[in-house]
């Protein structure tokens, strides 16, 4: 899975990220869906990835919005928040997309700042329903939030950035009071989208081309944090899937390319291990061991 960070964030919507934004104040900006349209015409759906920014959105218009363990339908307005601790896949469903969005990093919204723990608030924690139907007049408030922080961000204002938080702050308790949008589709589809949500970020770990490359996620753990599941569900989900568990098929598919590369590469068995993430020789040659019943070296010898 990719990381989206707020540079490439930028890239993506073809603009500059404004140089006047000082570390120590972190990362705050306001769009225009309706502006940004209208650039960004011909391009693709955003493809499921992390991010390493908050972003809260105010849209009216019809779109999916795909989770790990849900998909969520918007055939009209909606709030949403979304947070770098969970990946998903926003689809547009037609070319009428209204409202505004803000990006803010961690650092603009730390406690000794706004006085809140953001990951800590309801709103931003995994496995929960990040998106709120909307009525009218619902949609009217939270726009004329939005309005205020695009006057201010463009304002003389010395404490500017102090408001710009207490603006977010009053969002993310509105939205915290809403109740959540019902998902739309059923268990079995949520099922197969984790299942193929898996393979995937087990699948782009490799081929492994270089011994500073590393494998980063080796547990059952790894993956289900990166699909902001449970790990009993995500082992639940690809035992009823697959009929393997979890660290199963990791274990099946690093074994598979230990063997690729013992028999491929003149790496020593140190580089080898490392790179497949293990943090000692021994441990790689014990797992090894037990998969195949030959150690790392005599399986070497044996392919050569």
């Amino acid at each position: 899975m990719n990381t989206t960070s707020i540079e490439q964030f930028y890239q993506e919507i073809n603009a500059s990220i404004p140089k006047q934004i000082a570390k120590e104040i972190g990362h705050f900006n306001v769009f225009s869906y309706e502006e940004l349209a209208k650039k960004l015409k011909d391009k693709p759906v955003m493809p499921y990835n992390k991010r390493t920014y908050y972003k809260i959105s105010l849209i009216t218009g019809k779109n999916t919005a795909e989770y790990a363990d849900k998909v969520i339908e918007i055939d009209e307005s909606a709030l949403v928040f979304a947070t770098p601790k969970v990946p998903y896949h926003w689809i547009p469903k037609d070319e009428h997309q209204k409202g505004y969005f803000c990006v803010f990093t961690d650092e603009f919204l730390t406690r000794n700042k706004s006085g809140v723990v953001i990951d800590d608030l309801p709103i931003f924690q995994p496995g929960g329903l990040p998106i709120f139907q909307l009525s009218i007049e619902q949609r009217i408030e939270i726009e004329n939030i939005f309005l205020k922080m695009n006057k201010e961000l463009s304002s003389e204002y010395v404490f500017k950035y102090d408001l710009l938080r207490n603006y977010v702050l009053e969002i993310i308790h509105y939205g915290q009071k809403l109740q959540p949008k019902s998902i739309t589709n059923p268990a079995h589809n949520a099922s197969n989208r984790i299942t193929s949500l898996f393979v995937e970020l087990l699948e782009r770990q490799f081929p492994i081309e270089s011994p500073i490359q590393r494998v980063q996620l080796r547990t059952a753990n790894d993956f289900a944090d990166q699909l902001a599941i449970h790990v009993n569900h995500l082992n639940k989900t690809l035992k009823e899937n697959t009929g393997k568990t979890t660290s199963h098929i990791i274990a099946a598919r690093v074994t598979q390319e230990a063997k690729i590369l013992l028999r491929q590469t003149d790496w020593n068995i140190s580089e080898i291990a490392y790179s497949l993430g293990f943090e000692e020789i021994a441990h790689f040659s014990n797992f090894f061991k037990k998969q195949t019943s030959l150690a790392p070296n005599n399986f070497r010898s044996q392919t050569l």
